[in-house]
């Protein structure tokens, strides 16, 4: 585990495990790097992987970037749904710059990327705007940033829109309120990981800012459909058939939107990553990196 210092002056924490081929894993809005949980690290790193993990600018332990205010509140929420314009503090192409930066200091001219919701548009975004340094591309749980008014169910959005905690065990019954709200309804939910993994999180940095600033990237950035026909990595697109918070018409937008994508809808699997997902989802992103060499 490291801090990157990025030419653009922002720092990211990262952790950096395994050997073979590199694999970008990108979490979601105000998700940070743990969420990425360690037993489907370890089963990745298995496969042959080198897994980088790191915390988004502005949550963790990563650089927060305050002194660039929060976009509003009402037209950043209803973007998405209305296609109103916003105008953030930064977009979704400057953080999968940021990627690019990490890549570079890590010595590393491209790498397998992964990204689950939020960080499914940053990993696709990467792909388009920087191609060469994308070997393969799984999208998970995300979307184009088409404006579609019910890609979202409204008792997920009031989820992750509540009020933030103010303590560690406050952390830790949102956590499992919110992740029970929007998680798998064909998979086991284990509470006990997930208010641990809530109480460390919080541990490592608290920062509701950070989350706007991140719900202003994916308003600012927009429809990302055009672009993604200009996706040419080996793609894969994993989607839930119960997701509540993206739809599965996400994942099938963006299966349409990139030529020659694989679509995995998964029966019973919300917007989370289910241990019991772990072998299955290893074993498509080893698959999908594989369709990458053949390409090569």
């Amino acid at each position: 585990m490291a801090i990157a210092s990025l030419p653009s002056g922002i720092e990211l924490f990262y952790d950096d495990r395994g050997e073979g081929e590199p694999l970008v894993l990108i979490m979601g809005i105000g998700c940070q790097y743990l969420y990425w949980r360690e037993g489907l690290v370890d089963a990745l790193c298995a496969r042959g992987f080198r897994v980088i993990r790191f915390d988004h600018r502005d949550i963790g332990e990563s650089s927060r970037l305050d002194h660039l205010g929060v976009p509003p509140i009402l037209p950043t929420v209803f973007s998405g749904l209305l296609g109103v314009n916003v105008v953030g503090p930064y977009a979704l192409e400057d953080m999968a710059r940021d990627v690019v930066d990490l890549l570079d200091h890590l010595g590393l001219a491209s790498a397998h990327v992964a990204g689950a919701s939020m960080g499914g548009m940053v990993a696709q975004t990467l792909a388009f705007t920087h191609p060469h340094r994308v070997r393969s591309l799984v999208s998970i749980m995300s979307t184009t940033g088409e404006p579609r008014r019910y890609i979202h169910e409204p008792r997920a959005i009031r989820a992750i829109l509540g009020t933030p905690p103010r303590s560690r065990e406050e952390a830790m019954d949102r956590g499992v309120e919110v992740w029970r709200t929007i998680g798998s309804t064909g998979f086991a939910f284990d509470e006990a990981a997930m208010r641990e993994l809530s109480g460390r999180a919080y541990d490592r940095g608290n920062h509701p800012p950070g989350f706007l600033r991140h719900l202003g990237a994916i308003a600012t950035t927009g429809d990302r459909t055009a672009r993604l026909r200009f996706v040419r990595a080996p793609t894969l697109v994993v989607h839930g058939t119960v997701d509540p918070l993206i739809r599965p018409l996400g994942g099938v937008l963006t299966h349409r939107a990139i030529a020659g994508s694989h679509l995995e809808l998964v029966e019973g699997m919300g917007h989370d990553l289910p241990e019991a997902l772990w072998p299955a989802l290893t074993g498509w992103i080893g698959e999908n990196a594989e369709r990458a060499r053949g390409a090569g």
